[in-house]
């Protein structure tokens, strides 16, 4: 649960951080920070 939290604070961030952002890039981040999330679990066996 962790985890997701900071995944969707990552992506609240890139958001706000970056408003100009075409809805392509924001799905390309999305996923992005998704793969890192995931290896972020397994890293900490979560």
């Amino acid at each position: 649960m962790n985890i997701f939290v900071i995944w969707l604070v990552m992506v609240i961030a890139w958001n706000f951080g970056y408003p100009q952002a075409s809805p392509f890039e924001d799905v390309i981040v999305a996923i992005i920070l998704s793969l890192l999330s995931t290896f972020l679990k397994k890293i900490l066996k979560i």
